[in-house]
């Protein structure tokens, strides 16, 4: 039927990945960090950044099992899903993970 668990995980693949260290004000940029420090927020975990986008109404799945490439010891990372199949935006207010970010996309305590 439709919403199968292999259609969900094939749509899953398709949404955008944000690692913790992209929003890390710890991090510099060589290290992965991808927003200003000013802006970052100091060492978000995979769950925080997943409550963001419920908060936000944004489709998200935490994967745990995966690590950032340059640093194997920052395991977990959050898909997220931005656009709906049609290419319309899942919040308007949020199209891109450049516009997520800028946006502070996670919720800093």
């Amino acid at each position: 039927g439709s919403g199968s668990g292999a259609d969900l995980r094939s749509s899953i693949k398709k949404w955008k990945i944000i690692y913790p260290v992209y929003l890390n004000s710890k991090k510099t940029v060589a290290e992965g960090r991808r927003i200003a420090a000013a802006k970052a927020c100091s060492d978000p975990t995979c769950i925080e950044i997943a409550d963001s986008c419920a908060y936000l109404k944004i489709p998200r799945a935490i994967e745990l099992d995966k690590a950032y490439p340059r640093d194997f010891f920052q395991v977990g990372r959050v898909r997220v899903q931005l656009t709906n199949d049609d290419g319309s935006p899942v919040n308007p207010a949020i199209r891109t993970t450049s516009r997520a970010f800028r946006n502070r996309f996670l919720l800093c305590q």
